[in-house]
């Protein structure tokens, strides 16, 4: 993110002024990866055009920057119809025995309701009781070294750090969508809406996604039928057919993380700042409950550092035309 912001300009702003906005925008902006020689196998083509990203919801949290409301226009893309699954991952990894950054680090972390002993004992993050430092924990091992993936193939991967996801997709031929692809595949077509189906979390009582019910982090009434990532396929698609693009597993996004650079960024094809310290994540996960993080909503975003990796923290991927 630039050192000096650039003033935000109303739509009455001089032309010449705004436009010199943009041009610097765009100057301090990331540069735009492409990807075109993969197959299109599992991918759905999303034919882009123009839609109204971010939010401007009273729950929202004003530092991660959702709002305002601005009118963006994208570039037809494919996206993966599921998130990258174990079973994807391992051939990658069994092709290129790449090493990912939990296992040459040799831990990650690991959500406490999820160790058989509690975990009380192990170090967590200041503030952040529910992880704990977990040796031997990694994509194969979600939990740590007594936990396995063999019987999870068709469950998204997780424990894969920004870096690790760089590296598949260009394994694959593929690449990250950016925040603003992300949004506009959440939002399945549908405007200014909470979630992909609608304004309800629950329509009818029906759930249709993963994310914690009962009192966090102590205790998971799993009332959606899930205390942990579930299988990509699990609840209905939304309306461009695209799975568990809520909740679940959080996904990797291209962009480098800016609560403001969003702004004065360009409407076209927009991606992050050029430089940054943690990278996007979007979609929230089967942790995210109202008592403290709802950014299971499709504007909600966040970000962690690139080489960062836990039990709910995944990726899928995109393609240009």
């Amino acid at each position: 993110m630039s050192s000096n912001p650039l003033p935000l300009l109303p739509c009455c702003a001089p032309t010449k002024a705004r436009a010199q906005v943009l041009e610097t925008s765009r100057l301090e902006s990331a540069a735009r990866v492409h990807a075109v020689g993969s197959s299109t196998e599992g991918m759905i083509r999303l034919n882009g055009g123009r839609f109204l990203m971010g939010s401007e919801d009273a729950d929202s949290i004003p530092a991660d920057g959702e709002g305002p409301i601005r009118p963006v226009t994208i570039d037809p893309f494919y996206l993966d119809t599921y998130p990258v699954t174990n079973a994807q991952f391992a051939e990658f990894i069994w092709a290129t025995k790449y090493k990912t950054e939990a296992e040459v680090f040799g831990w990650s972390f690991v959500f406490i309701g999820h160790l058989r002993e509690r975990g009380t004992e192990l170090q967590h993050p200041e503030g952040l009781r529910w992880w704990r430092k977990v040796e031997g924990a990694d994509w194969c091992h979600p939990e740590g070294p007594d936990s396995s993936v063999e019987q999870r193939g068709n469950y998204p991967v997780v424990q894969v750090s920004w870096n690790d996801a760089v590296a598949y997709c260009g394994w694959s031929g593929k690449r990250l969508p950016t925040e603003a692809e992300w949004e506009f595949a959440a939002r399945g077509g549908l405007e200014g809406k909470r979630f992909p189906w609608g304004d309800e979390l629950t329509p009818g009582g029906v759930h249709l996604c993963n994310v914690f019910q009962g009192e966090f982090p102590d205790h998971d009434t799993a009332e959606d039928g899930y205390s942990a990532p579930a299988p990509v396929d699990a609840y209905p698609p939304n309306g461009y057919g695209l799975h568990t693009i809520t909740g679940n597993a959080w996904e990797w996004c291209a962009d480098w993380f800016s609560p403001d650079h969003h702004l004065y960024a360009t409407r076209l094809n927009p991606v992050g700042p050029e430089r940054g310290t943690t990278r996007a994540m979007r979609g929230g996960s089967y942790l995210c409950h109202a008592s403290y993080c709802n950014r299971y909503r499709v504007a909600a975003r966040t970000s962690n550092t690139p080489d960062s990796a836990t039990t709910n923290l995944g990726f899928r991927c995109a393609r240009d035309i």
